[in-house]
């Protein structure tokens, strides 16, 4: 979460720039890991996002790979400055914390790969 004295809290997938010579999976990788603080592996690509931004009076076009991951260790306190915090929240509760729609699709994108690896036992709730 990264809070902005105008727009108040905000709530984000993490996602960054790469690298000269990175691939997209590396890129996806390492951001995850300086964001939040964990180490991770892919488990599937979810999908991409684009927009439009201005820098430095300057526009600019961004695409943004996301990626199913899974935790294989790290620690949440120790992610990077431009965060606030980061935390672990249920998948119920995401898209009522994320202000972008694109954010929200790719959760809702990413649902059937999390069921497919992290299935429910019978009769539990989602």
């Amino acid at each position: 979460m990264r809070r902005r004295e105008r727009a108040g809290d905000n709530w984000t997938l993490p996602k960054g720039t790469p690298n000269e010579g990175e691939t997209t999976e590396q890129t996806a990788l390492r951001e995850v890991s300086e964001e939040t603080g964990l180490e991770v592996r892919i488990l599937e690509p979810v999908g991409a996002i684009e927009y439009w931004f201005v820098q430095d009076r300057v526009r600019i076009h961004k695409t943004v790979h996301y990626f199913l991951m899974a935790a294989t260790g790290g620690d949440v306190a120790r992610h990077d400055h431009e965060f606030d915090a980061v935390a672990w929240v249920a998948l119920a509760d995401a898209d009522g914390l994320m202000r972008h729609e694109t954010e929200r699709e790719i959760v809702a994108r990413a649902r059937p790969g999390i069921d497919r690896h992290w299935p429910l036992p019978a009769g539990a709730g989602a």
